[in-house]
């Protein structure tokens, strides 16, 4: 099925603009986990469970962060669109999907809309320069509403480091676990070739590996794959960052995930439009023991740490490949 298929179909082509948007969105380990639903006057969006990662996120927390993303924007590139758009999170057996309702009106645009095309996860070392206090009081007044919550750690304070060891102990759990491993390597893309078949995961130049074939590049990534060397690394591009940022959530809950995807996506849109690059640092929130520990020790009233971020200034990497509308449309 091609997209001259899905629009002889009688596809609504603004509703598959909204979707192409959509999927720009980040996940974990850029699975792209979702799915979508055009109806007359709305957008489902879906869990797709073939991409979940059950060794990481077992209770699939990021799989619906990520649908959260891809949801907020949709909802910018409705309004860019002329179309007022409501967010409704619907139950459905074990799973939850998002139905996005949508009305042609006359709506204010969202000045963020640009930046969705620009915005990237940037894994490399920043620039070891420090943000500006007026650009963090402008992510401090991104419109995040509760129940979910952003903290914001400068280099140099204690909580800054604090979090940092976190992140290292994460490292040595996950780092020693043979199946965490297994997952994360079998996401990530040796070659060109191998990114454009997939269409999805770790790109080796996205993370900034050289381009090997498959079978040399694995064994030789896996090599890698030690706490040791992975806290070497970790500790260069915290070192060269300029804040660590939290965001955190009142409850535990697919609906608080969700939110807190919504909240991250405005925030990531909000970075990209200040030429601010951010990267993930999430071993804190996805080692449970950790995350217990973060929530007691951190002044973050007792919220649920969701989302561990690092921003700082940075070189722009290259892009992740995203799948192609037929492979993720709904018919």
């Amino acid at each position: 099925m091609v997209l001259s298929t899905i629009l002889a179909n009688g596809q609504n082509p603004d509703f598959l603009k909204m979707v192409e948007y959509g999927i720009k969105a980040p996940s974990g380990h850029n699975t792209q986990p979702w799915k979508f639903r055009l109806n007359e006057n709305s957008i489902d969006v879906y869990p797709n469970l073939s991409k979940e990662l059950p060794v990481i996120d077992a209770n699939h927390r990021e799989l619906y962060i990520s649908l959260g993303c891809a949801v907020e924007n949709i909802c910018i590139a409705a309004n860019e669109f002329g179309y007022s758009c409501q967010a409704e999170i619907i139950k459905q057996d074990s799973l939850s999907f998002i139905r996005i309702k949508l009305q042609k009106s006359e709506v204010d645009k969202n000045p963020l809309f640009d930046q969705i095309d620009k915005r990237q996860t940037n894994r490399s070392v920043y620039k070891s320069e420090c943000i500006q206090a007026n650009a963090i009081d402008e992510l401090k007044k991104i419109n995040i509403k509760k129940p979910v919550s952003i903290y914001f750690y400068p280099k140099g304070e204690s909580d800054f480091s604090k979090l940092c060891e976190f992140i290292y102990r994460g490292n040595e759990m996950l780092f020693t676990d043979r199946d965490f491993k297994t997952e994360l390597l079998d996401w990530m893309r040796f070659n060109s070739g191998h990114a454009r078949k997939e269409r999805d995961g770790l790109a080796y130049n996205v993370i900034g590996s050289p381009s090997l074939p498959k079978w040399i590049g694995r064994p030789i990534v896996k090599s890698f794959l030690t706490p040791k060397t992975q806290n070497k690394t970790e500790k260069e591009k915290l070192n060269s960052s300029s804040h660590l940022v939290l965001i955190a959530t009142r409850e535990n809950s697919v609906d608080n995930w969700i939110l807190a995807g919504i909240a991250l996506e405005r925030f990531f849109l909000k970075c990209t439009e200040l030429g601010i690059s951010v990267a993930f640092s999430n071993q804190p929130c996805e080692v449970n023991t950790l995350a217990d520990e973060v929530r007691k020790q951190m002044a973050i009233n007792d919220n649920y740490p969701m989302l561990l971020m690092r921003i700082g200034y940075a070189d722009p990497m290259p892009y992740s490949v995203r799948k192609e509308l037929k492979d993720v449309i709904i018919e």
